[in-house]
């Protein structure tokens, strides 16, 4: 009929012995709020004036016919128990915020003020789902997100403020504007937290990381230095390992073909471990002398020879660290 499913309230008008037959043929029956059925009205932080019109709404059930209390009314208790003064959630719960405000007022509580949000979306704008096992706390956790790279991220995310990463609580707190979020659906991707993740542990001093370290094998003594070189190489904490079985252990060297006869040349250059922080220097300009190679022509094809890799720190901070090179085949 494309009128709103508004429960009509035919309990109201059965007798004692027809509500007995009931409970005969189907149990106990459950209990409802009764609202009245005018417009509940409220200025909402995010959404703006808000009007919602009672009658299009049916009675909330609070009680279960097994005696089950519902969120509906545990949340409302809570809420005026606690003094609670302001309550932010998803826009989905704007109907229950209406027939809430109603039950708050005939508890005798004070009504908080309200905020509804956009509701988040995935990278595509598909609905999120607490059933992807995916993005709970647990499983962000599990793949090495940092905590304040999900705070910061969240704290901005749907509002017109730029996200950026934040180290303390204090601050998102003193940049935080609730007029800044808007209605539109926002789209979250969770691959966003991974460079807020970098980021907050390129920042991070040795001592907030000396137990990790020391947890994955890597001798005291040379642990600072390590994490110095690592931690703008990184993306979460679970990359150390890689970093270190490269030190420990050496890498399966990558030599493109235009450079073995270099290479060759190269490896019979180089000294054995251990080295200092002018041995890189040293060994590139032997291998120049040499060679005649220079440039990125000499120091692309040392280090994917050294590292196995295009890509990573400085190789005078790095060689250093390396207790084992293996010498191409």
């Amino acid at each position: 009929m494309g009128k709103p499913p508004v429960y009509d309230r035919a309990g109201l008008a059965l007798s004692a012995a027809e509500k007995d037959k009931l409970r005969e043929e189907r149990g106990q029956g459950h209990w409802r709020f009764l609202l009245d059925q005018q417009r509940i009205d409220w200025t909402d932080g995010i959404l703006g004036d808000i009007s919602i019109d009672a009658a299009s709404v049916s009675d909330p059930v609070l009680i279960r016919a097994d005696g089950q209390f519902l969120y509906t009314l545990a949340s409302v208790c809570d809420d005026v128990d606690f003094g609670v003064t302001d309550i932010v959630r998803g826009s989905d719960h704007v109907t229950n915020t209406a027939t809430q405000i109603q039950i708050i007022e005939a508890l005798g509580g004070t009504v908080p003020s309200f905020a509804h949000h956009s509701l988040l979306t995935g990278p595509q704008g598909e609905a999120l789902s607490k059933r992807l096992g995916t993005l709970s706390l647990r499983d962000l956790r599990a793949q090495g997100v940092e905590p304040m790279a999900v705070i910061s991220h969240m704290a901005r995310l749907g509002s017109s403020q730029p996200i950026e990463l934040y180290e303390t609580l204090d601050e998102v707190i003193a940049g935080f504007d609730l007029s800044s979020f808007g209605a539109a659906p926002t789209k979250f991707d969770v691959n966003d937290l991974f460079p807020l993740t970098a980021h907050a542990l390129a920042r991070r001093p040795y001592a907030q990381v000396a137990d990790k370290l020391r947890e994955i094998g890597l001798p005291d003594a040379m642990a600072e230095a390590f994490w110095n070189v690592a931690r703008e190489n990184i993306t979460t904490l679970h990359d150390l390992d890689g970093w270190w079985k490269l030190c420990r252990d050496g890498a399966t060297p990558l030599v493109d073909a235009d450079d073995r006869e270099m290479i060759a040349t190269a490896f019979d250059l180089l000294p054995p471990p251990p080295y200092g922080p002018e041995s890189w220097a040293a060994w590139t300009g032997a291998v120049k002398e040499a060679t005649g190679r220079k440039g990125k022509g000499l120091f692309m094809p040392l280090r994917k020879a050294l590292t196995g890799l295009d890509h990573g720190p400085d190789m005078a901070a790095l060689m250093p660290l390396l207790q084992k090179v293996n010498r191409p085949g």
